[in-house]
Formats: C-alpha cells, sequence, structure tokens
C-alpha cells in the first residue's frame, strides 16, 4: 500500500485528486490531507508517508520551503510538487528544494499515477509540460552546489518574508517562530539589504515573483 499526504489550500482540489487517486488504484491510499506546509510537517511526523503531493503556493508556510524541510526531516520522502505554473523558476526551486517529481494541476490523473509510481521507485519524474526544462538541462547548472545565488535568502529569512508579504504583523510573526520582536526587525532589514530592496511594495512584488509568498 502507497501511503500518500495531501497538501493543498484548496478543499475541492484535496478531495478531487483523492478521490479518483482511491477509485482508479486499490493500492493508493491518502491518509492524511492538509491545507499549509507546516499543517503538513506535522502530519509527516504522526504519518510518515510514502508520497507527499505538495502544492506550491499556499498560506502560512509555501510547498517549496514546506518541501525542503520535509526533506531534511525525512531524508527518504518522495515529494510531488503541485504547481498552476510551468515556469522554469518555480521548476528549479521545486528540484532545488528536494522534490523528486514536479507536475502541473492541469496535467491528466494519469500523469500524477505515473509521478507516484515513479518517484516510489526511486527515479524522478516532470510532467510533460515542464520536461523541456530538463532537455535543456537545467539540472546539471541549478543544483551546482557550488554557486550561491546573488541575494541568497536563508531557509528561516524566506520564511519570514512569505509572512510578511501575506501581511502578518511583526508580533504576530515573532510569536510564531518565539523571536523577539526586535530579532524579526533585524531579519526584516537584512532580507531588504540582501535583496537591495527598499519598499514594501517592491519586497512583496519579489516575493510572489519567486513563489515564495502566496497572496
Amino acid at each position: 500500500m502507497i501511503k500518500v499526504i495531501m497538501a493543498d489550500d484548496h478543499v475541492i482540489v484535496r478531495q478531487s485528486i483523492r478521490a479518483v487517486l482511491e477509485r482508479k488504484r486499490s493500492d493508493i491510499k491518502v491518509v492524511a490531507e492538509v491545507s499549509n506546509g507546516k499543517e503538513l510537517l506535522q502530519a509527516a511526523k504522526q504519518y510518515k508517508a510514502d508520497v507527499y503531493i505538495v502544492d506550491i503556493s499556499m498560506s502560512v508556510l509555501n510547498g517549496i520551503d514546506a518541501t525542503q524541510k520535509l526533506t531534511r526531516m525525512q531524508p527518504n520522502a518522495k515529494v510531488i510538487i503541485l504547481s498552476m505554473f510551468d515556469d522554469r523558476v518555480s521548476v528549479e526551486n521545486a528540484v532545488k528544494a528536494g522534490a523528486n517529481a514536479f507536475v502541473v494541476k492541469e496535467a491528466t490523473i494519469n500523469e500524477i499515477i505515473e509521478a507516484i509510481d515513479e518517484v516510489c521507485a526511486g527515479k524522478f519524474f516532470l510532467c510533460s509540460q515542464v520536461s523541456k526544462y530538463l532537455i535543456r538541462g537545467f539540472l546539471d547548472n541549478s543544483t551546482d552546489g557550488r554557486r550561491v545565488p546573488k541575494g541568497h535568502l536563508t531557509h528561516k529569512e524566506r520564511q519570514i518574508l512569505q509572512l510578511i508579504s501575506e501581511g502578518y504583523s511583526s508580533k504576530t510573526i515573532a510569536e510564531e517562530f518565539k523571536l523577539s520582536l526586535n530579532t524579526i526587525h533585524v531579519h526584516r532589514n537584512n532580507i531588504m539589504r540582501k535583496l537591495n530592496i527598499h519598499k514594501q511594495a517592491e519586497l512583496i512584488r519579489y516575493a510572489i515573483k519567486e513563489g515564495i509568498a502566496h497572496i
């Protein structure tokens, strides 16, 4: 039995995929459904699924950062990223975070099932809409660990940037991370300095463009 956890902030999407998966394959069982990355990590500790189907754009903790945390917590975790978009940046970010597959939401359920089978077999899967990036050889370049992109943010800075961009107050963010208000202000200033951004609107635009925030 292949145990699956689904993370998507749209209930109808989760329920639709779950219903079709379990109808088509008796050996696939969705053991939990969650609506954001934070809930995903909690469910992963409880169920330790074989496969995690993760929406790239979720509030509180997005799919990319959740995947990065999940694969550190469970190195053998198999993650399939679901995305509304097929842009190169999203695919690269998913791969670098540790995802084993990338499937756009307009793909057929058969492609999702194929992705599940492939990652369970220890393989990597890209749906037909984004396989063009593999042909161009972006994986060889994007996964070169010796390269650190300009304005590189730490994992915590990315999380804080997401919450800032989604409208959470500094006080709420401080409570979430159990940090002082001053420490959050320091992180915010460091983020803006690294990105060479000086206005809130520009910060939000950057977060959306990079797939960090879900607005």
